[in-house]
């Protein structure tokens, strides 16, 4: 997590750093794109939703490199359907995907020889993806308005914010979609169809 200063100044105006070349799905195109991660150097991890691919893009780059799918949408291990977010695992330089209309969060190896993924949790209408520093994962759940904090390679998890039904009190999430969690265990949930931003202490029911 950076360390900004209280009295840090951004610009007024924004520039154009991925994209810019209307919808589509060329290299330099994207369409809906949805969740955005960024490597310590500066790489972006781009979540390129209705192109059904995964995209890397440098800063300084016109185009992005298609790291996982974008031939077509499907449910084989090498193909995703609307996915909405994705991180990279550094200890295991790979890729972790909420593969959202297949119901599933994937891990792809960034290695050039990979040619398909493999599922870590079925099952889920996942939405959003997080890793803090001790490798474990949170995942939202929008069907269960919940979400889960799983330690690779478990696949029931443990929930930690929501889990109470679907609606508006406090305890309640109403389709949870993306997640942050700080270095004390809180998670920062935006709370899709509640129109807020939740904050669930560690260890909150």
């Amino acid at each position: 997590i950076p360390n900004i200063p209280v009295d840090a100044r951004w610009s007024q105006n924004g520039e154009t750093v991925a994209g810019g070349n209307g919808e589509g799905n060329a290299t330099n195109q994207f369409y809906h794109p949805e969740g955005l991660f960024i490597h310590d150097d500066q790489t972006m991890i781009i979540t390129d939703s209705f192109n059904h691919r995964i995209v890397q893009w440098k800063m300084s780059d016109r185009n992005g490199k298609v790291l996982v799918g974008g031939e077509s949408y499907g449910n084989r291990l090498d193909q995703l359907n609307r996915p909405t977010d994705a991180l990279i695992d550094k200890e295991t330089d790979s890729l972790i995907i909420c593969d959202r209309e297949n119901k599933r969060v994937v891990r792809w190896s960034r290695r050039i020889d990979t040619t398909e993924g493999e599922i870590l949790i079925d099952n889920i209408y996942c939405w959003g993806l997080f890793m803090d520093d001790q490798r474990y994962l949170y995942v939202s759940d929008t069907k269960k308005h919940e979400v889960k904090r799983y330690q690779v390679g478990d696949k029931n998890g443990n929930i930690v914010a929501g889990g109470n039904g679907k609606g508006s009190d406090l305890n309640q999430l109403n389709f949870p979609a993306y997640l942050f969690v700080d270095q004390q265990q809180n998670v920062y949930v935006s709370d899709w169809s509640n129109h807020r931003v939740m904050k669930w202490n560690k260890g909150a029911k």
